[in-house]
Formats: structure tokens, sequence, C-alpha cells
């Protein structure tokens, strides 16, 4: 049954993969990232305080989307490449390096094969940006990914919306937890023909699900592979609107509460090292 779930969200993911890649202006605004070959993506540039100097770095970018963030950590001067299960991202992903002048590879797989597709132990930085462990119904199984593909010395570097904001229920008034904070073996089934950027279309392939994983869940799956944790921090902001009407926009393109915007947090970055 999980496989069919996997279809149903790679569907969804192929949609959007072709409409946030528009060069209209719409979607993921991909032609400043052409236009201006020193441009980074919102993402990365909040990362890079923690990010650190990643020059040289052998780099994979899990479930890599369209590739701006992949793009960004290459322009940082990393060896990327990048991997999801959309075949759409991927096409679109190799389109944007090669018009954006980009040195970049992309492989599709799903996250959880990357280590039979990608060679194990061989990579200084794993890197997972917003957005990407929700859809993976085994935080456990992940972890274990990030292990076989790290070099011994390696650090993964996790950018991830909190838990306690996937639990909250974006259509009720206030700060409302609705939904399961911990993992469950069902996922959370959606059915939405919107996205979280403003594209020229709906989506036709409507059916997602998701799974939501506890911050100790994640903590608890990297120290059992071994990993060391080195940096675990919370934010109070995320890169999108997550919550209609009762967010603002900061200068840096993250959204943050409107109103007491320290009683929650929003997001979260972990660095863990695989110890040589």
């Amino acid at each position: 049954m999980t496989s069919d779930y996997i279809d149903a969200n790679r569907a969804n993911w192929n949609e959007r993969a072709t409409l946030h890649a528009a060069r209209d202006g719409s979607g993921y605004g991909i032609q400043r990232y052409v236009d201006d070959r020193e441009a980074l993506s919102d993402v990365v540039r909040f990362d890079l305080p923690l990010l650190g100097d990643i020059a040289g770095r052998r780099t994979v970018h899990l479930q890599c989307h369209i590739g701006t963030d992949t793009l960004s950590l290459a322009r940082l001067g990393a060896q990327v490449t990048g991997l999801d299960f959309s075949e759409n991202a991927v096409a679109e992903a190799r389109r944007l390096a090669a018009e954006a002048g980009v040195e970049a590879a992309f492989v599709q797989s799903d996250v959880r094969d990357a280590a039979t597709v990608l060679p194990r132990e061989s990579f200084d930085l794993v890197y997972t940006g917003i957005g990407a462990l929700c859809w993976l119904p085994s935080i456990e199984d992940w972890a274990g990914v990030v292990n076989d593909l790290l070099a011994p010395g390696g650090t993964l570097h996790l950018r991830e919306c909190h838990p306690i904001l996937w639990s909250m229920d974006e259509e009720q008034p206030g700060l409302t937890l609705a939904f399961p904070y911990f993992e469950q073996t069902a996922p959370l089934a959606w059915d939405d023909g919107s996205t979280y950027v403003d594209v020229s279309a709906p989506l036709t392939a409507t059916k997602t699900y998701e799974w939501n994983h506890g911050l100790g869940e994640i903590v608890t799956a990297l120290l059992a592979r071994g990993l060391r944790l080195d940096t675990l921090v919370e934010h109070d902001s995320v890169p999108w609107e997550a919550l209609p009407g009762r967010m603002t926009e900061r200068a840096d393109g993250e959204y943050a509460l409107t109103q007491q915007p320290s009683v929650a947090p929003l997001s979260y970055t972990i660095r863990a090292t695989k110890v040589a």
C-alpha cells in the first residue's frame, strides 16, 4: 500500500515540477537564476551561517525538486548531485542547470533507494531542505540512507519544517493542533489542487499522502545510526506562508507569526557528523 501512496505523491510532484519551473515569473521565479549568475535561493541563503564553507565538498542534495537549492550549493563551490523521485523535477533541474551555466548532476530515484543508485560512503555533505521529510513513511529508513551515503567524517545538513508546524491546522483560527506530531503508520491523506507558490494552473493529480516525524524521533534515528549530533537549532520562521493570514514576510523571504512570533518553533536545523 505504501507504494500506492508514493506513486500518488510522484504524480502530484511531476505536475508541481512543471508549474514551479515556469519561465513566466510564476512558480519559483526560475528566470532569475539564469539572468543572475550569482543568484542563490532564499533557502540556501538562510542556511549560510550554519552551512559554512562547502567549496569542493562532494555533496548530495536529497529530494532536490527542480534544483534551485542544488544550483545554489554548486554556486557556493560544492560538487553537487541532486536526487529526486520525480522525472519531471529531474528534467527541469537539468534544464535549469544548463541554462544557468552551473555544473551539477541529477539522478532520478526514490530517496529510500538513494544508496543503491549513488556510491555509498562517498559524500562529504548530505543536504536536505524544507518540506522533504514529510513525504517519507519512515524516518529510521531515511537516517539509514543518510548514513550509507556519508563518507566517514561527512556531515548531514538538514533544515526542515518543525513537526509542531505540521501538526497545526492552517484552516482553524489561532494555532490549533489537529494532526499527529509523532510518526504514524498510516499517512495523512490530502486532496488539494493548489501548491505553495503562485502557479498558472491548478493541479489535476490532487491526492497526496504525508507522514509527520517528531523532532525526538528524527534525532534518535540519526543517533541510532551512529551519527554524532553537532547542532540543533529551532527557528521562528519558514520560507513560505504556512499559516495564511497569520504570518508576516521578513526581508530575507522568511515568514514568521505576526503575533507572538516566539510562541512556537516553525523550522529547525540539524547538523550531524558520521564519526570517522
